[in-house]
């Protein structure tokens, strides 16, 4: 019987309630959010379940010791004191994460990291006269040094490569949209696949692909090629198609559209190839239009999300830029909820409608934020005119 031990799903800022979320509907126990991170306890079963299934974690940690730190020195010492056969042998390929916050250390995450491996390749070397290679692309163990204030944590990296690595995406744009931060925005929106969905500015597709896969009920990451834990001792490939088998169980079919626009052709054609490698193409219609000579096809409630320039890297006026995305949603996007992710807070004043929520979030290092805009069927004034003429109708009769 495997026995349950704690974990900590690493993600971005602002995402940490989505993902704790995820995890308790996944079945995690002692679920606890912190900055950037969700902790948990399941057993290794779930681990792989974690890896497979969530949608908006970046790494699933598995801690094997943690201890005070008082300098650079300390550190290496301390490490050297990890009975590390237990987890790699001197053939074994390794590299070494690290992220530092704290006054006692002077020095980046790099030296950190030099540290943690100088550490590690000593013992070896002291112990059986030679030392494990480093393999910075495909380690067969992926080793993560946390440091806050004077407390330092050891992990195993069980994801291997970042998990917003879903596998699907080969061809980008100049500024792609992160699939973690992809898949937040979808959660954060509500959509479950139980109404219509656009990205009116698709870029290269990760918006519609994610928001497919949450409708569908498809694991974010049922087209990796790997995980970290496949190269660890204690593997078990039976366990872990007996996981994948039952995640693959429980898909179902939205039979709403979910459709996306853009006015570039290039963009058009690497969102169908993406969508086409994330077995999507059945799901997905993805059309070469102009958002601001559009106006909505679909009929009753649709979700709207999408990621606009933000000004950063594109030569436009962008108020006036955000001025037309106001016009359009109001002209033409009846009985919608929208949403869209910014870094440019001052453009947002130009869009011309009311938000009903705004959502501090990080895009990259970019402070954004996540507004709503409820787009009603006819405005509230002449749904008011409507109701009051239809009472004095009733009233006269």
């Amino acid at each position: 019987m495997s026995h349950n031990f704690k974990m900590v799903a690493t993600t971005m800022f602002g995402l940490e309630e989505v993902l704790a979320t995820e995890l308790k509907n996944l079945g995690a126990q002692d679920v606890a959010v912190g900055v950037r991170n969700v902790s948990f306890v399941g057993d290794k079963g779930f681990m792989y379940k974690a890896n497979i299934a969530l949608r908006t974690a970046i790494r699933i940690l598995k801690p094997i010791k943690r201890f005070k730190v008082f300098d650079e020195d300390d550190l290496y010492k301390k490490i050297q004191q990890i009975e590390w056969e237990r987890f790699m042998t001197v053939e074994s390929t390794f590299a070494i994460g690290a992220v530092v916050n704290s006054k006692n250390f002077t020095t980046n995450s790099h030296y950190i990291s030099l540290k943690s491996k100088d550490a590690i390749a000593d013992y070896f070397r002291h112990k059986y006269h030679k030392r494990p290679d480093v393999d910075v692309k495909h380690p067969d163990l992926k080793i993560h040094v946390h440091i806050q204030k004077d407390l330092c944590s050891i992990s195993l990296d069980s994801s291997g490569d970042s998990l917003h690595k879903r596998g699907y995406r080969n061809l980008t744009n100049i500024a792609p949209i992160n699939e973690v931060l992809a898949a937040g925005l979808v959660l954060l929106s509500g959509y479950t696949g139980d109404c219509n969905f656009i990205d009116p500015m698709c870029g290269s597709g990760t918006i519609l692909i994610e928001a497919a896969m949450i409708a569908n009920n498809i694991p974010a990451n049922i087209n990796r090629k790997e995980f970290g834990f496949e190269n660890w001792d204690d593997y078990d490939e039976d366990l872990y198609f007996k996981v994948q088998d039952s995640l693959l169980k429980k898909i179902r079919s939205s039979h709403f559209k979910i459709m996306g626009f853009d006015k570039a052709p290039s963009a058009v054609k690497k969102a169908k190839e993406n969508i086409e490698n994330a077995n999507l193409s059945e799901f997905i219609g993805v059309h070469h239009i102009n958002f601001f000579n559009s106006a909505k096809e679909v009929f009753g409630k649709t979700t709207i999300l999408f990621n606009p320039p933000y000004g950063e890297r594109l030569e436009i006026d962008i108020n006036e830029f955000y001025k037309k995305i106001g016009d359009t949603l109001k002209h033409g996007y009846p009985d919608s909820t929208v949403w869209f992710i910014t870094s440019n807070k001052e453009a947002i004043k130009h869009v011309g409608l009311r938000t009903s929520r705004r959502i501090p979030l990080k895009n990259g290092d970019l402070d954004c934020v996540y507004v709503r805009y409820d787009i009603y069927e006819g405005s509230k004034k002449a749904k008011k005119l409507i109701k009051n003429k239809e009472e004095s109708e009733e009233t006269d009769s």
